[in-house]
């Protein structure tokens, strides 16, 4: 990529580059249910909490092994959410399908679709819902 000037194009060198992802935010319509969701189905960590200046409600989740967060945001002000059918996901590396199927059922939550198993075995993947129907996949790998 290029910046035209006086008839030829001189390289285009940014000032600052993006250097790694910090966090997603996912907007809600209860922040309290959507956060037990995340804590209780994926064993995510809430690590802050705080109001924004526009009035927005902020919670912020990662999981073990992540740097980045997902934030969560409540702002009535925009009215519901409303999630269309395969919009976005969230992906998460879990050890073991079937043991993450056995701590859904537990809690009394089922996988929305899968686990789908690859055929050469080298894991599979499977999906379960938010409460705004944010989809959030699971992957094993092998």
């Amino acid at each position: 990529m290029g910046c035209p000037r006086r008839g030829r194009t001189i390289p285009f060198v940014p000032m600052s580059i993006v250097r790694r992802l910090d966090h997603t935010r996912y907007r809600v319509n209860d922040l309290e249910k959507s956060v037990k969701f995340y804590q209780e189905v994926l064993g995510l960590e809430e690590v802050k909490r705080h109001k924004s200046p526009r009035g927005s409600e902020l919670a912020f989740l990662k999981a073990p092994e992540s740097d980045e967060l997902i934030e969560l945001c409540h702002f009535p002000n925009s009215g519901p959410v409303e999630v269309q059918e395969d919009l976005t996901h969230l992906a998460f590396i879990v050890d073991s399908l079937e043991e993450f199927g056995k701590h859904l059922d537990s809690i009394g939550v089922k996988f929305s679709d899968g686990p789908t198993m690859k055929p050469d075995g080298s894991g599979g993947f499977a999906f379960v819902d938010a409460p705004e129907g944010y989809e959030v996949e699971l992957i094993e790998r092998r």
